[in-house]
C-alpha cells in the first residue's frame, strides 16, 4: 500500500498569519522537497478564496512505485476555539 510524510508545520504557520487583505492566489510559502519528507516537488501553500491552501504530490514508500495529490485547506469552524 504505501505510506508518505509530510510537514505540517508551514501549513499550520500560515493559517495563524492574518491574510484577509491579500490577492486570491498569493503564494504565501513555498515547500522543497528534502530529505525529510516524502515531497515528489515543491509545494506551494496559497491564499486561495479567502483559505489557506497547500497542494502537494508526495511520493510513496515501501511501494514499488506510486505518488499521491492531496490539497489541505483550511476551514475555520463557528462555536470552536481559534489556533
Amino acid at each position: 500500500m504505501g505510506d508518505a510524510e509530510f510537514d505540517f508545520a508551514p501549513f499550520l504557520d500560515a493559517v495563524r498569519m492574518n491574510f484577509e487583505d491579500l490577492p486570491n492566489d498569493t503564494i504565501i510559502t513555498t515547500v522543497k522537497p528534502t530529505r525529510t519528507n516524502c515531497l515528489a516537488e515543491e509545494s506551494y501553500i496559497t491564499w486561495t478564496n479567502g483559505r489557506v491552501v497547500q497542494n502537494m504530490v508526495l511520493r510513496l514508500r515501501n511501494v514499488e512505485c506510486g505518488e499521491i495529490e492531496i490539497k489541505l485547506s483550511w476551514i475555520n469552524v463557528p462555536g470552536c476555539r481559534d489556533m
